[in-house]
């Protein structure tokens, strides 16, 4: 709900206050005049009409059934009013209610973003950690065949180096050397 139909519910809401106060006065003002105009007939004999002044009554009578008639149209202006005013509040009273309603639901979600990220970036990561664990091993493997080959040639280098044929060696038999004869 924007910031600016708070203002105009407010304003709904009090010009139907208003308007409600301004009919029950007038509908006030209108029984106190019937129970006035009543209690004058009913308790003044006086107060019938005289046979002489036939039109003058008349036209009285119909002065007052204009002034009836304007009233009744205005109370029911003014209850067009109402009903329109009401029908308004009900829907602007709907629609703050939805509005509060995605607003509770997209809070909802923004609360749960970070745990979602984080489930999508180790669902992500679990491939690249087995990849790399993968890459370890293999690096290991590589490294321990590297040593071996290096160990074999460097024992390769260090024989040749001293000699370019490897000869046996024979043990030394325990002799006199003089026996050996001589022939």
């Amino acid at each position: 709900m924007s910031q600016t139909d708070t203002p105009n519910i407010q304003a709904l809401s009090t010009e139907v206050s208003q308007l409600r106060q301004e009919l029950q006065l007038r509908d006030q003002l209108v029984q106190q005049l019937s129970q006035e105009l009543f209690r004058l007939v009913k308790g003044n004999a006086n107060f019938i009409p005289q046979r002489s002044q036939p039109e003058l009554n008349m036209s009285q009578l119909q002065a007052l059934r204009e002034q009836l008639q304007a009233v009744e149209q205005q109370v029911t202006f003014y209850q067009e009013q109402i009903t329109t005013r009401d029908a308004e509040i009900y829907q602007l009273r709907q629609s703050v209610q939805e509005l509060t309603d995605r607003s509770r639901m997209l809070e909802q979600v923004v609360q749960e973003l970070p745990q979602i990220y984080r489930r999508k970036f180790e669902e992500r990561m679990t491939p690249v950690r087995e990849k790399v664990a993968i890459l370890q091993r293999e690096n290991r493997q590589l490294q321990a065949e590297l040593q071996s080959v290096s160990y074999r040639l460097a024992l390769k280098t260090r024989n040749s180096s001293h000699s370019g044929i490897d000869l046996p060696n024979f043990p030394r038999p325990i002799s006199n050397q003089n026996n050996i004869s001589t022939v």
